[in-house]
Parts: C-alpha cells; structure tokens; sequence
C-alpha cells in the first residue's frame, strides 16, 4: 500500500543531482591532486573523501592536517578554476535530464525547494549565472559550504537547508547522489530520502540507510508526495 505521508518541500544537492558533472569534477580533482600530494586518487580515494565532501575537507585530508581558512580558499580556487574552465568547453554542461520541468513544476505549485550543495559561493554564484538557476531558486536561500559547519555526512547542511524553508526535516524530500550526502539527510532526520544514481548503482543505493526510494533521473520524480 503507498504510503499516505505527505511532504511540504524538496531539498536537492546539486553536482550529481542537478548537475551531472562528475566527469569534470573527476578530471578537476585528478588535475590537482598531483601538486598536493604526488600522484593522483585512486578511485577508493575518491569514493570516500571527494564525493559528496566539501573541498576544504578533502584537502585537508591530502595534506594530513587543518588548514588556515586562507590557505584552504587559494588550494580551492586553483581546483575550483580547472573545474569551472572545464564546465564552460563541454557541450553537456547544463541541467540534468528532467530537472528543468521538475523544477517547473514545483514553481507552478508553490512547492517550497531549494539547494544545498557542498560547493563554495564562488561556484554557487557561477551556476546561477551560467545555468540561469534564478529562474527557480531564491539564490540568497541557496545552502553552500561558507565554513561554518561541518561538511556532509554531518548533517548541519540539511538542517540548515529544511530551516531556510521553515519546515522540519521530517516534512522535507532530499535527493542527493552521494554515499556522504545520502547519511547527512538520514542524520537530519530528513522525512523523505531519494537517492539518484545509474541503474548500475541502485542496488548499492538501496543498501543505504534511510534511502526511500532509488532513480535514474529528475525526470521520475512525481508530485504526489508533496500537499
């Protein structure tokens, strides 16, 4: 039997999610890792401390200590600069598959939404201006790595995220493609959790705790969860 709970607004995380851009961060990461530590993630690495992670998390992790807030934002924007360089040469750097007419359609029925992503404002304010994100978010009420909470898993961006929206985490949907992103809701209590990936990944996704519901894309996202 379907279940008859009901939600009032949808969070998204956005590279992976709304932005299918993994090839580019994958080549922006590999890119730069070599001057920090030497040679390059493996692909364990970067399962478990680039996806889903802020940045300053992951090179605090590759030079084994914490860093400054000044060091930590030159290390981001050389890497942040390969990557936005690679966005603006590819040919598929836009929306993700169904993403523009779910995203219209939760704007026709007033369904509150927004993003919380992991990427810093210099990135955020690139993706609003490059893929015209205004036309459906509040950029002001856009969640992004400010440093000043922990990254995901931690759950304090989707806390912060549902309170923009004045809701309770229990009454808000989460898509998120990431095994950090995915635990990050489930530890915020989120009330609804879909996690996006291949169809080649579902079964993993599934085995995640909290996941609700596993697709392929934005565009198998319905509306008859939310009031």
């Amino acid at each position: 039997m379907p279940s008859l709970q009901r939600y009032h607004g949808i969070i998204f995380d956005f590279n992976g999610v709304l932005l299918w851009d993994k090839h580019l961060n994958d080549r922006a990461w590999q890119e730069t890792a070599p001057q920090i530590m030497g040679r390059q993630f493996t692909e364990a690495e970067m399962h478990e401390w680039v996806y889903g992670r802020p940045n300053r998390e992951t090179f605090e992790w590759m030079r084994g200590q914490k860093l400054p807030k000044d060091e930590a934002l030159q290390l981001i924007e050389v890497k942040e600069g390969i990557y936005r360089g690679l966005c603006l040469q590819d040919e598929c750097f836009k929306l993700s598959p169904g993403a523009v007419a779910l995203l219209d359609a939760l704007a026709a029925n007033g369904i509150p939404h927004t993003i919380a992503t992991s990427s810093e404002k210099t990135n955020v304010d690139f993706f609003v201006e490059q893929l015209n994100l205004a036309r459906w978010f509040e950029p002001a009420k856009i969640v992004y790595d400010d440093f000043s909470f922990p990254g995901k898993p931690a759950p304090e961006i989707y806390l912060k995220a549902a309170a923009i929206l004045d809701l309770p985490p229990r009454d808000c949907v989460v898509v998120e493609d990431s095994l950090s992103g995915l635990e990050s809701a489930h530890r915020a209590g989120i009330g609804k959790i879909i996690a996006l990936g291949p169809e080649e990944n579902h079964a993993q996704l599934r085995l995640k705790q909290g996941v609700d519901e596993v697709v392929t894309s934005l565009a198998e996202i319905e509306l008859s969860c939310f009031i």
